[in-house]
C-alpha cells in the first residue's frame, strides 16, 4: 500500500500486516524506531495522486452525480480513455 506520512501508525502498520499487504509508508520525523520503505516504489505515488488530479477535472467524477457505482465506474472508464487519447494522439 502506498501512502504518505500521515499513514504512519502503528495500527495501521498492524492491520496491514495482518492482512499481509507491504506498506510503503515512509516514518513521521517524530518517529522513534525509523522503519524503512522502499524510495523507488514511494516515487510513483506522485503519478498515481497526478492521474486523480486529472480524473477529477471531470466535474461529474469529482462530485459523484452518478447514483449507481457502475455509472461512476463507467465515467471513470470514460475519462481515462480521454486522458489516454490525448498521449496516443500526440505520439
Amino acid at each position: 500500500m502506498l501512502a504518505d506520512k500521515g499513514y504512519d501508525a502503528d495500527a495501521i502498520r498492524a492491520d496491514l500486516a495482518k492482512r499481509q499487504i507491504k506498506p510503503i509508508i515512509p516514518c513521521r520525523s517524530n518517529r522513534r524506531v525509523k522503519i524503512e520503505h522502499d524510495r523507488t516504489l514511494y516515487k510513483q505515488r506522485n503519478r498515481i495522486e497526478r492521474m486523480f488530479g486529472h480524473l477529477k477535472i471531470n466535474r461529474a467524477i469529482a462530485t459523484r452525480y452518478d447514483q449507481l457505482a457502475s455509472s461512476f465506474l463507467g465515467m471513470v472508464h470514460l475519462a481515462t480513455a480521454r486522458y489516454w487519447l490525448k498521449f496516443v494522439h500526440a505520439a
